[in-house]
């Protein structure tokens, strides 16, 4: 009757290593300080803060990113094809024209 009684996993319970969490909470609590002083400005919502996360949570696009090359594109492909369309005929039929 093992098959019945199947133990479940363990849940995952991931514990930071070098955080001071009490650095961090006075750190809120000296900006949240100063945006109600109006020492700082208000924190806004802004796409740009957004764009840039989902890009940061992959891997190959933060490679990709990073080494700067840019994908192929479409009117490229249609050229190259062409071309070797071109080619192709011209190994068929042994004439360069149409």
């Amino acid at each position: 009757m093992g098959m019945f009684n199947a133990r479940k996993p363990r849940r995952f319970n991931h514990q930071y290593i070098y955080v001071d969490e009490r650095k961090e909470k006075l750190q809120k609590m000296e900006e949240s300080a100063k945006r109600e002083l109006g020492m700082a400005p208000e924190k806004e919502f802004s796409p740009e803060d957004i764009r840039g996360k989902f890009v940061e949570g992959t891997t190959h696009l933060k490679r990709r990113k990073k080494s700067g090359k840019r994908p192929v594109h479409a009117g490229i492909i249609l050229i190259i094809i062409g071309l070797l369309l071109f080619i192709w005929h011209y190994l068929q039929t042994g004439s360069w024209t149409f």
